[in-house]
């Protein structure tokens, strides 16, 4: 900070005469330690017109006469750090109306002697804010200094926000783009930041209440980083309560945040720690990056691995997985697909990888999340994962199983999606479902007969188009319910008849019509078959 009163009083021997009680003492909050930002001369009866607060005003007082009281409390009222008056020049000494007002209103008039030029005044508070702003900027450099080493250690991204909250003599905090905490020191007001995150979140309109205040500065992204929020987020924001003032930022070199951090103190910031702040959060946003890249390097790896298990060469696929510390399941193991944003809750608990629409592994862009896991494990790890799953029977590495288990798990993944799914022993033990879906196994579909292994989408269409004469024919008879109690009763005329409340003689005359409609003989297994089939895609 720039240099207090007393270092100029002690640097260039300036008497104190007034305005400074006896009980004043530098580094005690007295008039002493007021900051002197620049040196001033001015003989106006009025020069706070062109003054900004802070300087050490000088004088000598060429027309100076009479009562001092508004001259003084003008130079109060303004913040001046304090008057020079230069004697020896038009007074021999410091005027007693002057050291009376000066005395009253508690400004530090101070004696200049004749032999003390101005501008060597002038000169020595230059020096020392000078000296100020070197030593400021030396200890922003070794403060960036301590942050980078903190960068390069293991602990990485934690490491920095440690480092932070040391330099800034307060507290610092990580937090995800969803605003959950990732890291914080010790007194960290996260509740705090994370209200105001949430806030910034809600619809335009939408508010909360709660002390302190908020400012946004510096640029801005575009609208769209948080669900409902109509405006942009910006770049930096500044919260402010009793006692306490905080910094957020966020964090990723997109439009779009992928993560914050905060820090908070009890003092508000200086430029310095403003500078410390800002160097902590492009080595943050680094890290994040760095981290990113290395992910998305590791998971184009795992895409490649599972090509060479898909293609039979095992021992190669395992040769390309060792270097990165990784290991395939043992057999008996299982396949589990889910929605490809189901990847990073997935790759914890299981070998996973993307795939891509045409069934090939596709780095990181895929559309589909595989992963293989143990057999005995495969329904726990599925339920870690964030939306629906559907999972293989057990199977082993051998091309042609592997493939029919992906096979088997993309089919248990579509009866996932579209809201079928019986409730596994685990989700029943523990009443718990995964993240957005529920977990389906392709045994579950394998019990339900064969339509439940078909594609629905198909079957679907299959059945309107082969019973479309029939529903066209009009409500009157029923054909497409008195086809269905004939398979039903399976072809008994007595039987079916009796369902349907009809003499049986009536049935026949509706076969012999559906025959017509069709064009297809009922007394075919092949024919009869279908129609089942049809008719019970249509009860679904």
């Amino acid at each position: 900070m720039p240099p207090s009163l007393h270092t100029v009083i002690r640097r260039m021997a300036l008497r104190p005469v007034a305005g400074i009680p006896g009980s004043a003492t530098p580094g005690r909050g007295g008039v002493l330690d007021a900051v002197v930002r620049w040196v001033a001369v001015s003989e106006l009866a009025d020069p706070t017109p062109y003054l900004e607060g802070g300087e050490l005003l000088l004088t000598t007082g060429m027309r100076m006469e009479g009562d001092q009281t508004q001259y003084v409390a003008r130079l109060v009222a303004r913040g001046v750090a304090g008057l020079g008056f230069g004697v020896g020049v038009s007074h021999e000494e410091v005027p007693p109306a002057l050291v009376s007002a000066a005395d009253e209103a508690g400004l530090p008039l101070l004696e200049v002697p004749r032999e003390t030029p101005f501008i060597a005044i002038g000169k020595a508070v230059s020096e020392l804010l000078a000296a100020e702003q070197y030593e400021e900027i030396t200890r922003a450099f070794a403060a960036q200094g301590r942050l980078t080493r903190a960068a390069l250690r293991p602990a990485g991204m934690h490491a920095v926000i440690d480092r932070l909250a040391r330099e800034v003599g307060g507290w610092a905090a990580l937090l995800e783009e969803s605003g959950e905490v990732r890291h914080a020191t010790r007194g960290a007001s996260t509740d705090a930041v994370v209200a105001e995150l949430t806030r910034l979140r809600a619809p335009e309109g939408a508010t909360r209440e709660g002390e302190g205040t908020a400012h946004a500065t510096g640029d801005t992204t575009p609208a769209g980083w948080g669900a409902g929020r109509a405006g942009p987020l910006p770049a930096s924001l500044a919260l402010s309560g009793p006692g306490e003032h905080i910094v957020v930022q966020p964090l990723g070199g997109g439009a779009r945040p992928r993560g914050f951090f905060a820090v908070g103190a009890e003092e508000p910031f200086s430029p310095v720690t403003h500078t410390v702040i800002n160097a902590a959060g492009s080595l943050l946003t680094l890290a994040m990056e760095q981290g990113r890249t290395q992910l998305e390097a590791v998971r184009r790896t795992r895409s490649a691995v599972l090509e060479l298990l898909l293609g039979g060469a095992k021992e190669q696929a395992r040769a390309v997985l060792r270097p990165l510390g990784g290991r395939l399941p043992e057999e008996p193991l299982a396949v589990l697909a889910a929605d490809a944003d189901a990847l990073e809750s997935l790759e914890p608990h299981a070998f996973a990888a993307l795939l891509g629409d045409d069934g090939t592994p596709q780095g990181t862009a895929g559309s589909l999340a595989v992963a293989l896991v143990a057999a005995a494990v495969a329904e726990k790890a599925a339920l870690e994962a964030d939306g629906p799953v559907g999972v293989s029977l057990p199977c082993g590495y051998a091309p042609e199983s592997l493939h029919g288990a992906l096979a088997q798990a993309r089919r248990a993944l579509e009866a996932a999606r579209s809201g079928w799914a019986p409730a596994t022993a685990l989700e029943a033990a523990t009443g718990r479902k995964n993240g957005r879906g529920r977990v389906v196994r392709f045994g579950d579909l394998a019990g339900q007969g064969l339509l439940g292994l078909l594609d629905q989408a198909a079957v679907q269409a299959f059945a309107a188009a082969l019973l479309a004469p029939l529903t066209a024919y009009g409500a009157k008879p029923d054909l497409v319910g008195s086809l269905r109690a004939y398979l039903d009763s399976n072809g008994h005329w007595d039987a079916a008849a009796q369902r349907l409340g009809v003499h049986r003689h009536t049935l026949r005359y509706r076969m012999k019509r559906v025959t017509e409609l069709l064009g297809r003989d009922l007394d075919d297994p092949g024919v009869r078959a279908e129609l089942w089939l049809a008719l019970q895609a249509t009860r679904r």
